[in-house]
């Protein structure tokens, strides 16, 4: 509910001086956002979706990973049941304002993921939300703006180079990029980086 309010309210937000991408802003003498009464149905719609079953089955390779998730701390961040702890972190570049650390749950430090959405967009608020691993089989791209496609590439320490390739979203006109940030995992062995990924996609 909030979140379609925040949307509709943020039509004003498009326009970049005298320029706007697509359209028109609405008339706000006779465009008005969406009831409580409405926004509650659509949240009890989205509700009632049901994900796609998981292909994915948990055998001997997704139990090692398991073990390689536990062993690497993945939880701090991904914590189970939901895989997250819906925590905020800071990108780099952004001081955390001192009545922030007060108000919400500010992880220590950032992992270091590209800022951009969060500092020079007009919805940017300085933090990313540590995203949960729940059905992460089925929701690639991954990194904030779909460069990774898919969780190989995303523990491919290649990405982190000036000259990797990336296999999703990639800058206008550039043929190779860094994608860099979130260096847990990069490390592993070949045999724990599989076996980790067969675990995430059980989830």
């Amino acid at each position: 509910m909030r979140y379609a309010a925040l949307n509709q309210g943020a039509d004003g937000l498009s326009t970049y001086g005298e320029f706007r991408p697509k359209g028109e802003l609405p008339d706000p003498a006779t465009e008005h956002r969406y009831g409580d009464e409405q926004l509650y149905a659509l949240a009890l719609f989205i509700y009632s979706l049901k994900p796609p079953a998981n292909p994915n089955r948990f055998d001997a390779l997704a139990a090692r990973g398991q073990k390689v998730f536990a062993q690497e701390g993945c939880a701090g961040c991904h914590t189970p049941p939901l895989y997250t702890n819906n925590h905020l972190s800071p990108v780099d570049g952004f001081k955390v304002p001192d009545e922030h650390r007060q108000k919400y749950d500010i992880l220590p430090v950032s992992v270091g993921t590209d800022s951009n959405l969060a500092l020079k967009s007009r919805r940017g608020t300085g933090y990313y939300k540590v995203p949960s691993l729940k059905g992460v089989w089925y929701r690639g791209p991954f990194e904030h703006n779909g460069s990774v496609a898919t969780l190989e590439d995303w523990f491919d320490s290649r990405r982190l180079s000036e000259s990797y390739v990336p296999t999703g979203f990639r800058r206008h006109g550039a043929k190779t990029q860094a994608v860099k940030g979130h260096p847990f995992g990069l490390d592993l062995s070949q045999a724990d980086r599989q076996a980790l990924i067969a675990f995430l996609k059980t989830l």
